[in-house]
């Protein structure tokens, strides 16, 4: 086992914790928010994302800091915000579907939250507006833009501006602005990230002015994800949407070393069988960490050496030097590679303080349906 004294993340104790398990650290946690509030300036620009972690504490965490605007991914998502008590909430997806009506619901039910969702086409905008009329309410709508990772968005451009008009002329829906997600953009070098996001963003600025030139309004633009983070904090009225900052991961660590946050959830892992010379097999499987990366999927400390060579639901086989000293039953920490779909897979985060087990936070928002 590692050095207590350096290992940060150890357990005084680990026997009485079943494998696999997820920690999570919330002293580091609260440093990762000190760190975002520090690069946005100004936590009044921050609109992180909640998808990594989906839990009310940290929610909260963030609030304590003054952090009032958030964004999410599902509308179980938006309403763990709403319960929560967040006063400016994007649901960064388009509703279609039975959707439409469960997020007029959502509004109805968290009066004192303001939700906005996401559009990129004329079909969505006519229903969301239609359903909103019929309700006598309005919705609030950002047209999401794609800037090139070719996932959702309509491209800037004359036909973008066109559907923003639109939005913005119909009777049951509020313009929001305009939304940016540049996720493609994964360059290990700053300056290298920062020509390529500031190529990406140039069109979207261009296309601001053009719309604000017709006079019409675009109250809000958002911008970016974790990556892009650092570039888009040296613009002046671009909202910024972090989002696995909160708990970091060892991918993100390893291809941005120019961001200063720390992994804050550690996965516990114990060897469970040794079934031939030079292979061991940890309790780690598909179920329990994130399978879509290729090899490695988790940075175990202490086992460099070791070679992640294969995986199953409830295995993952190390081949690694035949002088190791593994046993079977010994405890193994590792860092996620992917940490957003890892934490999906637990119902609860063991909060870690010190080298002890202090609780537990329910990761609330993991299923697509809370009450709505």
């Amino acid at each position: 086992m590692p050095d207590k004294q350096t290992a940060w993340y150890a357990l005084e104790d680990p026997s009485a914790i079943p494998s696999p398990a997820l920690l999570v650290y919330p002293e580091r946690i609260a440093l990762n928010i000190d760190t975002m509030i520090r690069m946005a300036g100004d936590p009044g620009r921050l609109r992180p994302h909640i998808k990594t972690h989906k839990t009310a504490e940290i929610i909260r965490m963030q609030m304590d800091r003054g952090i009032s605007k958030f964004k999410c991914a599902t509308i179980a998502e938006a309403e763990l915000l709403g319960q929560c008590g967040a006063a400016d909430v994007l649901l960064a997806y388009q509703p279609v579907g039975p959707d439409q009506k469960r997020f007029l619901d959502l509004q109805e039910a968290y009066p004192k939250t303001q939700f906005a969702a996401l559009v990129d086409n004329r079909k969505s905008l006519s229903e969301l507006n239609a359903q909103a009329g019929a309700r006598g309410t309005a919705v609030r709508l950002f047209l999401d833009l794609n800037v090139g990772m070719n996932r959702t968005g309509i491209i800037p451009g004359q036909e973008a501006e066109a559907l923003y008009a639109e939005l913005c002329g119909m009777d049951a829906v509020e313009p929001g602005g305009l939304h940016i997600y540049d996720g493609h953009l994964r360059d290990p070098l700053l300056e290298d990230r920062k020509a390529a996001c500031d190529a990406a963003f140039a069109p979207v600025e261009e296309m601001k002015e053009h719309l604000e030139a017709r006079g019409l309004p675009v109250p809000s633009v958002i911008a970016g994800g974790s990556p892009s983070f650092p570039v888009h904090c040296q613009r002046d009225g671009v909202d910024l949407s972090p989002g696995t900052t909160l708990l970091w991961d060892a991918r993100y660590g390893e291809f941005f070393r120019d961001m200063e946050f720390l992994p804050a959830a550690v996965l516990l892992t114990r060897v469970v069988s040794h079934p031939a010379p030079g292979t061991w097999c940890l309790d780690l499987g598909h179920k329990a960490i994130a399978p879509e990366m290729d090899f490695p999927r988790v940075h175990l400390m202490g086992l460099e050496a070791c070679r992640q060579t294969g995986q199953s639901e409830e295995h993952l086989v190390l081949t690694c030097p035949e002088n190791s000293t593994l046993q079977v039953g010994q405890e193994v920490y590792g860092i996620p590679i992917h940490v957003c779909p890892t934490v999906a897979k637990y119902p609860r985060l063991l909060t870690v303080s010190e080298g002890r087990v202090t609780g537990s936070w329910k990761v609330a928002a993991r299923d697509y349906q809370l009450n709505i």
